[in-house]
């Protein structure tokens, strides 16, 4: 068969890398495959690869969606080259994945899949933004607008930010025009909480089907390197967090209280922080840059005692399953889909920075008491 992903990006970030995988795996089966993508490419030879659009095609529609809050209706001529693109490439599947992201016009896709009914849809939603008027994510805001038409939105600011006036009730129509009334999709989703939260939108109607995400364990493993020694941990015990993009809502403030309710014995070690957040951060926190090694963050993670993910709003973190596959146990906040895919063994309520300090203390000294018998 062949298969055509769409997606923001390819072989890079969280998405990116599971479309690679799935690629190579399918093509191992025989099938073969394509991958669309809106902006960053890592090459892993598994797809044939497309473009879309250009970089003033994705600055163009980012200033739109700044000034009217347009993300998805941008880049009208680059969704019509894909659908040329994709008409000579006669999939008989095609798998959509992060539809946001400046690159793609909604309305356009949409038409053309409602008329090409033979072509089997699937659709990997990784967060919230195909049936909110706004929002990727609406959990740290507490914000259930999106069940009944959204409007008067507290996230405006907030991916994909938004200067202008709010349009969010209609996005909100125009999306819901957009994506039902298809015969032929069905959307898989990475958690059980997501399945709950799309049967209560206006994407109730298609089958959903719950694939939790995967990692390659033959990349993510306990890893041995010399990560303590060169940073000079030795004798530390150490707490990890790991995020692409940090902010309030991945739980960097969260970690600037913890920092304040542990003792000298540990360290807090946080990858992927940039030089202006670095000079924010007190005293006792490592700050070290994204890394786009698996090899790289496997030392890391097996060098850690114990992840920390105080996520406000995720919907299946697979920083928590890399961490897990490196032997490092993982403590989330009970929010999403982040305690499934942190084992749902230390699990605490929202914003208890004591609950997180007192887990902390509780696993990393029963560790200690295992490893002296």
């Amino acid at each position: 068969m062949k298969y055509i992903f769409i997606n923001s990006v390819y072989g890079f970030g969280s998405t990116g890398r599971i479309i690679a995988d799935k690629c190579e795996q399918l093509k191992n089966e025989g099938h073969e495959c394509a991958a669309a993508y809106g902006r960053t490419c890592a090459d892993n030879g598994a797809a044939q690869l497309i473009r879309i659009g250009t970089k003033p095609d994705y600055l163009f529609h980012a200033g739109i969606t700044r000034l009217f809050d347009l993300n998805g209706y941008g880049s009208r001529a680059a969704t019509q080259r894909l659908l040329s693109q994709i008409e000579h490439f006669q999939p008989d599947v095609i798998w959509l994945h992060n539809l946001h992201g400046y690159y793609l016009n909604i309305e356009l896709l949409f038409k053309w899949l409602k008329e090409h009914s033979q072509i089997k849809i699937l659709w990997t939603l990784h967060d919230c933004w195909a049936f909110t008027g706004h929002c990727a994510h609406f959990s740290a805001a507490k914000c259930d607008r999106w069940k009944s038409g959204c409007g008067d939105c507290p996230q405006l600011k907030a991916y994909p930010k938004t200067y202008g006036a709010d349009h969010t009730q209609r996005n909100y129509r125009q999306k819901q025009a957009c994506f039902t009334g298809l015969a032929n999709l069905t959307i898989i989703v990475p958690s059980e909480w997501l399945a709950r939260t799309v049967k209560q939108s206006f994407l109730k109607e298609y089958p959903v089907e719950v694939v939790h995400n995967q990692i390659d364990k033959s990349l993510f493993k306990p890893t041995p390197s010399d990560f303590r020694e060169q940073y000079g941990l030795d004798g530390k015990t150490v707490i990890l967090g790991v995020a692409s993009v940090w902010d309030k809502e991945k739980g960097l403030l969260d970690f600037c209280r913890l920092r304040e309710k542990l003792d000298s014995r540990f360290a807090i070690v946080l990858v992927g922080v940039t030089d202006k957040q670095k000079s924010r951060l007190l005293p006792g926190i490592l700050a070290l840059p994204r890394t786009a090694s698996p090899r790289e963050l496997a030392e890391i993670y097996s060098a850690a005692d114990v992840f920390v993910n105080p996520t406000h709003q995720d919907t299946y973190p697979t920083v928590n399953l890399e961490a897990r596959a490196c032997g490092t146990p993982v403590i989330t906040y009970d929010v999403g889909g982040s305690p499934e895919s942190a084992g749902g063994k230390y699990i605490v309520k929202e914003n208890d920075i004591d609950g997180l300090a007192e887990q902390i203390y509780k696993l990393t000294e029963r560790e200690a008491v295992e490893l002296s018998v």
